[in-house]
């Protein structure tokens, strides 16, 4: 077996452009399924990513209106109490919950301003002060929201770094003061954005599954509300669970536990499934993308059939050799070996080739279109075993061919 890798490699170093032509197939099918394989990887990995919460396995439970979370700005619901303090106890008792935080929330049009300036179609958000906690939010500047702001009704509020920006430009904004309506709140804190990746999105439906938590957010204490919004506008839930796989059957608990308390039959509490819709979005990406990696089959196949080419002339130039080991008592057992292990080490080198080129080429995606990619191991493993097989499947036909040959007329080949 040594013997025949030593002679496969100084037949490939022999005959060195032939070779790598030979290859170019193999290269460049194995590079292109490695760079979608990993933009795939690396889109799908974001995409659960920001929808679920970087880890944190939050769960949101709002009021929805049939398909649709509920607009306080069309009022408040009847029927529909506020979170009262044994609801939430009853929510922080489902298992698997880690932590509840309460939270109201309104997307704002001139609403909310710094001089001139209008954060239009950002969120402002009422917080208990868990809230940046159990959403798994950094503060990068100053303070978040504390449990004292709550109880003395402080008019303070924390940026995220989106409405910062939008507001402030570079300047702090700590100590500064916005208007939420008219009523003038103090910048206490500004909260790290979740990392933003947007994939193509083929309709607006998948546009708004992705993006509809998304916007730029004002924080204040939820019991500072009433100064702009009513003060009984029932509250949302922020639950974090202990484990992503749970995500779904506690935010179906916890939607019974609040519709437990909801006596109008136009609106209920439902969790955002978000495991579901980034699952959804991923399929969707799979499907599209499985048909790129159909056509990059289809240079493995033109590469496989290039192999059997050049393999087929090898037997027909190394005809006399042929005849001479036969002659000597080689059997055409070790001559079938010999010529297969010559295919299997052309198309493996062009498969380690194909993967070393797919990385690159994955990351030249990134740089260039700023979509993300994850180098999948398995993958490139695979990868290399297919090129293998490969030189297995078409290096058959060339190898039996040369073990077959007639030594006598071997011999008297010209």
């Amino acid at each position: 077996m040594i013997e025949n890798i030593r002679l496969s490699f100084r037949g490939i170093f022999t005959h060195k452009m032939r070779s790598f032509l030979t290859m170019l197939g193999i290269i460049i099918g194995i590079a292109s399924i490695i760079a979608i394989v990993s933009t795939i990887k690396g889109t799908n990995d974001q995409i659960e990513k920001n929808l679920i919460g970087s880890g944190n396995n939050t769960v949101k439970v709002a009021l929805y209106q049939e398909d649709w979370e509920y607009s306080f700005d069309s009022g408040i619901p009847n029927g529909v109490p506020t979170v009262s303090k044994d609801t939430l106890k009853s929510l922080k008792n489902i298992d698997h919950v880690e932590g509840v935080s309460l939270y109201r929330s309104r997307q704002s049009y001139q609403a909310i301003f710094r001089n001139n300036t209008s954060l239009d179609g950002g969120y402002i958000m009422g917080v208990q002060q868990d809230y940046f906690s159990i959403a798994g939010l950094t503060i990068k500047k100053g303070r978040g929201i504390t449990d004292k702001d709550n109880k003395k009704f402080r008019q303070v509020a924390v940026l995220d770094e989106t409405s910062a920006r939008l507001l402030f430009g570079e300047d702090d904004p700590i100590g500064k003061t916005i208007e939420i309506s008219s009523t003038p709140f103090t910048i206490v804190g500004v909260c790290a954005n979740k990392e933003n990746f947007e994939p193509s999105m083929d309709s607006i439906d998948e546009y708004y599954t992705y993006n509809q938590s998304t916007g730029s957010k004002v924080y204040v204490p939820i019991e500072s509300w009433p100064l702009f919004y009513q003060f009984d506008e029932p509250q949302s839930a922020l639950l974090k669970v202990d484990a992503t796989s749970n995500m779904t059957s506690v935010g179906k608990e916890a939607a019974d536990v609040l519709n437990t308390y909801v006596s109008s039959s136009n609106v209920q509490y439902k969790a955002q499934d978000l495991l579901k819709q980034a699952k959804d979005i991923q399929n969707l990406s799979k499907s599209t993308n499985a048909m790129l990696i159909w056509i990059a089959g289809i240079s493995l196949l033109v590469g496989g059939i290039g192999v059997m080419n050049i393999m087929l002339v090898t037997v027909t130039e190394r005809t006399k050799e042929i005849g001479l080991k036969k002659a000597i008592g080689a059997k055409k057992k070790a001559i079938l070996f010999q010529f297969l292990t010559e295919a299997i080490v052309l198309t493996s080198i062009g498969g380690i080739a194909g993967v070393i080129t797919g990385i690159g080429l994955a990351k030249l995606i990134s740089i260039l279109n700023g979509t993300p990619v994850s180098i999948s191991i398995p993958a490139m493993i695979l990868s290399v075993l297919f090129s293998m097989a490969i030189g297995i499947i078409f290096g058959l036909l060339p190898s039996y061919k040369a073990a077959n040959l007639d030594p006598i007329e071997a011999l008297r080949h010209e």
